[in-house]
């Protein structure tokens, strides 16, 4: 079968909280024409080609070694700007033109179910603090709805989601960001990879490429919020890539072209080595007085 162009987004950015040391792809079979980009958010975007190739197998192998300096739960309330400690704020003007699409409804609820399942969240008689609001979201995702992989292609509908109780990690996270979105609050898709350095098994997602949301807090930035895992920042996230849909972020995408009964099935597989932090350098003995 031949191969049609892949859109690859498998590689992440250098940030204050990620440094990329190598990063390596191998293509079997080789591409024929390979060009790199950045999409409309900044991503890093490999558009790969195989114009003659024939080949019953793809492989994509994508190596990363890199650097991460996650963030503390307790660093964003730190960080994040006194108006904004309390929900309901508003985002300064020479903000707002530029959150403003990620403020937006993507999908339609015509008789706001998430609406009414987010505002469950909100104290009947004071302010909400707005870290503990979104935490308790983030935690009752985790508490309330059942993970199920799901390896066919596309996004659950957060209507679809809240009547099932159950979805892959892109469902949470979208079933998130719309219910950040109905409080007026901007939320952003996430796409990279999960870890757990424990090895503990308590994390779920973990061993394929993992998804979870973002929301834009003044003073605190893009805070990471894992629904899946019932994580707040991102101790055990390896973002890649971030976008307004799920749709903008597909690490993977592309096709062929061969018979019906050509494809035989997909397999995605993530393996995560946590080296030790290297060891502090001896102090130097103070030379000796005269």
């Amino acid at each position: 079968m031949r191969f049609t162009p892949h859109r690859l987004m498998l590689r992440p950015r250098d940030s204050h909280d990620l440094r990329l040391r190598g990063a390596t792809l191998g293509l079997t079979p080789a591409a024929e024409a390979t060009r790199w980009a950045h999409d409309v958010y900044g991503n890093s975007v490999c558009i790969v080609e195989w114009p003659e190739a024939r080949s019953d197998t793809l492989d994509i192998v994508s190596t990363l070694d890199l650097d991460h300096y996650p963030a503390t739960p307790e660093l964003p309330r730190e960080a994040i700007d006194p108006i904004a400690e309390t929900y309901p704020f508003s985002y300064a003007p020479e903000e707002f033109p530029d959150v403003a699409r990620m403020m937006e409804r993507q999908h339609a609820d015509p008789h706001r179910e998430v609406d009414a399942w987010v505002r469950r969240f909100l104290p009947r008689t004071r302010p909400a603090r707005t870290m503990d609001l979104l935490s308790a979201i983030t935690a009752a995702i985790k508490a309330d709805f059942t993970y199920e992989a799901r390896d066919i292609e596309g996004t659950n509908a957060p209507t679809v989601t809240l009547a099932s109780k159950r979805g892959a990690c892109r469902d949470f996270a979208l079933l998130m960001m719309e219910a950040a979105r109905a409080l007026g609050l901007a939320a952003r898709f996430v796409s990279g990879y999960l870890y757990d350095e424990t090895s503990t098994d308590a994390t779920v997602g973990g061993g394929a490429t993992h998804a979870w949301c973002a929301v834009y807090l003044p003073g605190a930035g893009w805070v990471e919020f894992d629904p899946t895992n019932g994580l707040v920042a991102g101790r055990n996230l390896i973002r890649v890539c971030a976008a307004r849909t799920p749709e903008q972020a597909v690490p993977v995408a592309g096709g062929f072209i061969g018979g019906s009964g050509d494809f035989a099935g997909m397999t995605v597989d993530v393996s995560v080595t946590v080296e030790a932090p290297p060891a502090a350098p001896a102090a130097e003995a103070a030379p000796a007085a005269a």
